[in-house]
């Protein structure tokens, strides 16, 4: 067991920021293992996730760039079937709260709707590279996938 695995032992759901996707989608050199790891634990069950349907349109701007329609309905396929994960929509409660966090935090769009979708879909971590998300663990777990590497 990794050392992210260990510190999302007590969370039964957590919510994923579109870094993580990207960094295993791109073997990323630093931060593959810990992906892998993470979405081995969601696959296998161990853990539930959650992401918003952002992590969609972000993940599939390259291949939009790159005019990849495959690539976008592979990606699509992927996100949309992985076992334990929860694309979920912008809602009403997803907006109120992704304003709410962006007036105490000041957060940027994006990041507000993503962590605000983990918190209203009952996520206790929300996992990512993003510092300025550790202003929010009053509020929610922020794993920071840098803070997992001296394990490996």
């Amino acid at each position: 067991m990794g050392k992210l695995t260990k510190r999302l032992t007590d969370h039964p759901c957590v919510g994923l920021d579109t870094c993580v996707l990207i960094y295993h989608i791109e073997r990323h050199p630093t931060y593959f293992s810990l992906t892998q790891e993470l979405l081995a634990s969601i696959e296998a069950g161990r853990l539930e996730a959650v992401a918003s349907i952002l992590t969609l349109m972000e993940v599939t701007v390259r291949p939009w760039q790159l005019h990849r329609s495959d690539v976008v309905q592979d990606y699509e396929e992927i996100l949309t079937h992985f076992p334990h994960l929860t694309l979920v929509d912008v809602n009403r409660d997803i907006a109120g709260q992704a304003a709410r966090l962006r007036a105490q935090y000041r957060l940027r769009v994006a990041d507000a709707l993503h962590v605000a979708t983990a918190m209203i879909h009952g996520a206790t971590a929300f996992i990512t590279n993003d510092r300025q998300l550790t202003q929010l663990q009053e509020t929610l777990q922020i794993v920071l996938l840098e803070d997992c590497l001296t394990s490996l």
